[in-house]
Formats: structure tokens, sequence, C-alpha cells
């Protein structure tokens, strides 16, 4: 145990509220969240840091000290242009929204799909449940953390895509979770099962997000499974308020041949974790995974990145940046994993970090395990402030420092930003990444 059970009182009488107001969940999910929330009080939160590698440079004593209340329905919902407001936002998207882990039918759009199916969880664990029995806890177990633990002892709803074989999604999926604000802080635990068949293509947006001024814990997790030959395009999108914490854990796993793109964007939250795992389960599977963070003030982003190659024949790219102002902090770790007997692996991990301010600081640790011979593996981690020779060309061009220093670091931006396919979504990102920069000034046009 690595806290008192007494700071988890309201956890355990708000899981009781729940079992007991949600009698009409199938009885497995209520096994299911017996056996998490079992697990939960056995290990707790992961307050320690000492001899906890995958905690050791993030502290998680604010929300392990904070009582946040489970926010039970009260009826009460934003009106759409409040979100539209702190979210991308496209009306050709097809868009499914949640309010404190809730589906919102009346905020939502869900245009004809065609092979692809897009539901809350709530209603797919009982419509679907073969398909979602078979793969909900699978790959995201809660025995292997609390946070993950505590999520699914609260699965009571969430977001459900399933694409048939050979289907192809004709809109991007955007997935919007916002946490509304309450009496006292509040938490919610978001939950994503997405499941691409053969040879499907789909591209996923999950956007987090809360009120203005919202104090709140995020704890969401997201299993996305690929079929044979799926492509999935998936952005994840940290956006959160100044007043939230977010520890987010997403897990991949991937079939023959399958294609699996990520882009991760993380701005907002006062302490952000985007835990990310992806198992290539068999050759020819590939991943790209890209990140964004982008930090001021006294923020602190964590990024914990793991990619398996458990069989031959598999490829992995990973490249992410920071950008840093103030006295910020952001975390850079995890592993590249290549299995005996994983031949022909192909990896390269890398994490580039620009500072603005001298009292910025990254901690950057990518790291690599290798058991099988004949493959071809890289990493490398880079972190330091705008370069002189790249501020005097500009300053010779006749720009003043800051308009300089906006274009240095826009350019920094856009090698991860440049890979975003739908373009509302890229210009969105482009104007948002500066605008979580206070140094710069806000940038006109934000929202839609």
């Amino acid at each position: 145990m690595t806290q008192s059970l007494a700071t988890y009182d309201n956890y355990i009488a708000d899981f009781l509220r729940l079992q007991e107001r949600d009698g009409n969940a199938p009885a497995w999910l209520r096994d299911l969240r017996r056996e998490a929330f079992e697990r939960f009080r056995e290990t707790g939160l992961p307050a320690a840091r000492k001899g906890n590698e995958p905690w050791k440079y993030t502290n998680i004593a604010p929300i392990a000290g904070t009582s946040f209340a489970y926010p039970f329905p009260n009826g009460v919902r934003p009106a759409l242009p409040d979100v539209r407001a702190l979210a991308p936002w496209h009306d050709s998207w097809a868009t499914l929204v949640f309010v404190n882990g809730r589906h919102a039918p009346e905020l939502s759009r869900l245009p004809a799909l065609g092979g692809v199916r897009v539901t809350s969880l709530a209603r797919a664990a009982v419509e679907h449940e073969d398909v979602v029995r078979g793969h909900l806890a699978r790959h995201a177990s809660f025995k292997d953390g609390g946070f993950t633990a505590l999520n699914t002892a609260f699965l009571q709803d969430g977001a459900f895509i399933e694409a048939a074989p050979d289907a192809t999604a004709a809109a991007p999926l955007h997935l919007v979770f916002l946490t509304a604000g309450g009496n006292g802080p509040l938490v919610s635990h978001p939950r994503t099962l997405v499941v691409a068949g053969r040879d499907a293509r789909l591209t996923v947006i999950e956007s987090y997000l809360g009120a203005a001024g919202a104090h709140y814990l995020s704890n969401p997790v997201s299993e996305i499974v690929l079929g044979e030959g799926a492509q999935v395009d998936h952005y994840r999108l940290m956006l959160d308020g100044s007043d939230a914490y977010h520890v987010g854990l997403s897990r991949v796993y991937q079939q023959r041949d399958s294609t699996f793109t990520s882009m991760t964007f993380a701005a907002g939250p006062a302490l952000g974790r985007n835990d990310f795992a992806v198992l290539l389960d068999a050759p020819g599977a590939s991943c790209f995974l890209r990140g964004l963070y982008v930090t001021s003030g006294s923020q602190h982003i964590d990024n914990y990145i793991n990619i398996d190659h458990a069989q031959p024949h598999t490829t992995s790219r990973l490249y992410y940046r920071g950008i840093l102002d103030d006295s910020s902090r952001a975390v850079f770790g995890g592993m590249v994993l290549v299995r005996e007997g994983a031949v022909k692996a192909d990896a390269y991990q890398e994490d580039k970090n620009l500072l603005l301010s001298d009292k910025a600081e990254v901690d950057s640790k990518p790291s690599l395990e290798i058991y099988a011979d004949d493959v071809k593996c890289g990493h490398g981690a880079t972190a330091g402030a705008i370069a002189d020779d790249a501020m005097f060309y500009m300053r010779s061009r006749g720009l003043d420092e800051k308009t300089a220093q906006v274009f240095l670091v826009k350019g920094f931006a856009n090698e991860i930003l440049d890979e975003v396919r739908p373009e509302p979504l890229r210009e969105w990102l482009e104007r948002r990444t500066l605008e979580a920069l206070p140094h710069f000034g806000a940038a006109p046009g934000r929202g839609r």
C-alpha cells in the first residue's frame, strides 16, 4: 500500500453508491468493476517515487492528497457553443461528446458512417457484448496500476468504435470528453474502446478539456485494437484547464501488417501524464508515434511511451518535441523493447526539447532493450535554447526579436504538426501551440 486508505474515503463511498445506483448494468461489468476496485484498494495510487521508475520524475501528491468527488448525473449540460469554443471542431466530422464521462446525445453529431459503428460504451456493453467483453480491460489491465484500476472501477460509460472488415470511415471520428465544473474537485474516468477489423481504415481524435476554472482530475483509459491490415490514424489532445490534473493511459494492440499512426498534443493542465504503449504482436505491424508538448508557468507534463516489438519484421518510429517556458517541467521516458526472436525489428525513438527559459527543465530518458540479433535500432534526445545563429539569421532579415522567436518556435513545432492530416485540426493546433505560450501573447482565431 502506497498510502493510507483514509485518503480514499471519497472513492470508496462513491464506488458503493455507483454499484447501488447502476443496478441495470450487465452482471459481468459489475463484477469487473468490483475486481478493479479491490485492486485499487490493495495498491492505491503511485504516490511513492523512490524505487518507482515509471513515476520517478512526477510527483502526484497534489492528486493523492485531494478528495475528488465522482460527478453523479445532475441534469446540468453545457451549451454546444461552449463546447465548440474549447475543442477543435469541424462540421464534417462525426462527433461524440461526453460530459463528466457520460454520453451527451444532444451535443453529439453522428452521420451514417457505413460499416463503422460509433456509440456509447454503456449501450455497446449490452448490444455488442461479445465484442466489448472480448477487448475491454484486456489490453489496459486494471492490475497494471492504481489509476487504471480506478478508471475500471468507475467504468459506466465511454466511447465505442467498431469498424467492420474493409470498412473506411468517410470522416474523422471526434471523441470529446469535457469535465464540467462542480461545487468542489471532481474526477471523471473517460473510457474508449476502438476495434478496427481486417483492412479497416479509421481516423480517431480524442479531445480532453474542461470548463474554465474547473478544478478536477481527468483519468482516461483508451484501448485500440487493430486487426490484420487495418490502418488507424489517431490524435490525442490534452487540452485541460490550468487548474486540472490529467493522468491518461492508452494501450494499442496490433496484428499482422497493421499500421498505427498517432499524434499526441499536450498543453493546459497543471499536471499531465501521457502513458502510451503499443504492442506489435505480428510480422508486418508498424507504428509511428509523434508528440508535441507545450508548457509554461509551473506546468508539469510527463510522457511515458513504450513500444513492444514482440514479433519479427516489425517497425516503429517515435518523434516527440517539447517547448518549455517559464519554470515549467517536462518528462520523457519509457522504452522500446525488442524481444527474443523479433529479428528484423526496425525501431527509432527521438525526443527534442526547446527551452525558452533558463528556469525550465526537462528530464529525457529514451531507452532500448534488445534481446534479438539482426535488428536496426537507435534513439536520441536533446534539449537547448533557441540557437544564436538561427536568431541572428532571422534578425538580419529585418524581424524584431519577438517575431523571430515566434517563427523559430513555429518551425520547431511544425516538425510534428505538419504530419497532422485533417487540415482543420492542423490549423487549430498551430494556433493553440502559440496560445499555450503567454510569452508570445494570445494568437488570434482560437476555437473553430
